[in-house]
């Protein structure tokens, strides 16, 4: 058994903590021990519990060039970015990658396009004839602004290509809504927070039928411990081990809190602004992951990976004072999504139209 050194930058985030977690908890069973070094901006509870079993944490921005060089110029066995966005992102790391066993780097499956051009960011969602392999085609490469639609995929697949054109062993993943403790835009609080307020109906566009694949980010953390020990050059899409509905994640949530909805099924005459959900699509959006697997991967079902984030979502839920809200509140993306004045609107009108 060898030591081996990782440095996970943005290791306090939902992925990057999984990506500790994972190394840690499997270091020396039977395999490699690995020294985990820690890079966030600022440190926490995360930050306190991952030095707790093992890690070290390292406070600095990932831009900051002394802070990288300090921590990489030793060199390492594991580098994981998984913050990086942009091909400055990636120019800042070329220096370093010939002194590195293997690197992962963080992207996304909204690179992708259809033959359309259109990709998951676009206000016209793409159609895709089946399972996204990783040879589908991307969005044209550019240095736009990576927080805009159009932006956040052409700079991804810029820090792709730059990664992967330098030659040395990265590995790109691209995962599909990722979920997890810690993660920044925790999708399932939608369901959580309607069963913590006592709703009694759930009301699902589609008949609850949508599919967008999700990805557990202790997926993502199991992939990168295999691909640590197997370097290469190459793209791996990442997702649980089948895509689940709408309906199917509502129903596994629920379930785990022992909450009973009364599914409310909309079809296409019901009213356009209730129903829609965090993974509402109006076409299937599924990843092939039969390369990871085929490495030996085994992704995890969304049913058994999901349970943990959820306890984590009602504990912090509970913590929180009265006259405070949850540190993810604050996110646009939740703008009018617990607005239920619609919703009940909605329902009065179903009633009288039956």
């Amino acid at each position: 058994m060898s030591t081996k050194r990782a440095v996970v930058l943005g290791g306090t985030g939902g992925v990057g903590s999984a990506v500790v977690r994972e190394l840690l908890e499997h270091s020396g069973r039977g395999g490699d021990d690995w020294q985990v070094d820690v890079l966030a901006r600022r440190g926490g509870d995360v930050a306190d519990t991952l030095v707790g079993a093992g890690a070290t944490f390292t406070p600095g921005d990932r831009r900051d060039a002394q802070v990288l060089r300090d921590l990489l110029r030793p060199g390492a066995d594991l580098l994981v970015d998984t913050v990086g966005a942009t091909r400055d992102d990636a120019a800042q790391l070329l220096p370093y990658l010939g002194d590195v066993g293997s690197t992962v780097f963080l992207s996304s499956k909204a690179v992708y396009v259809d033959e359309q051009g259109r990709h998951a960011n676009a206000l016209d969602k793409p159609v895709f004839p089946g399972a996204v392999t990783e040879i589908q085609p991307t969005v044209t490469p550019a240095d736009g602004d990576p927080t805009s639609r159009d932006g956040y995929a052409a700079a991804k697949v810029a820090a792709e290509q730059l990664l992967l054109d330098h030659g040395a062993p990265v590995t790109v993943l691209r995962p599909s809504k990722v979920y997890g403790v810690g993660i920044g835009r925790p999708r399932e609080w939608f369901v959580v927070r309607r069963a913590l307020d006592g709703r009694e109906r759930v009301l699902l566009a589609d008949q609850g039928r949508g599919v967008d694949h999700t990805t557990a980010a202790s997926g993502i953390g199991s992939l990168v411990r295999l691909v640590a020990g197997a370097p290469d050059r190459r793209i791996l899409n990442v997702a649980d081990a089948s895509a689940p509905s709408v309906l199917e994640i509502v129903r596994t949530v629920a379930g785990h809190l022992d909450h009973r909805f009364d599914e409310v099924l909309l079809d296409a005459e019901a009213p356009v602004f209730v129903g829609l959900t965090p993974w509402s699509s109006p076409t299937p959006f599924v990843l092939d992951t039969s390369a990871a697997q085929a490495l030996g991967w085994e992704p995890p079902r969304y049913q058994d990976a999901v349970g943990p984030e959820l306890d984590w979502l009602v504990d912090t839920a509970h913590r929180t004072p009265a006259d405070g809200d949850v540190p993810w509140a604050t996110d646009p993306f939740w703008d009018r999504m617990f607005d239920y004045g619609p919703e009940d609107a909605a329902l009065v009108m179903l009633s009288l139209g039956s």
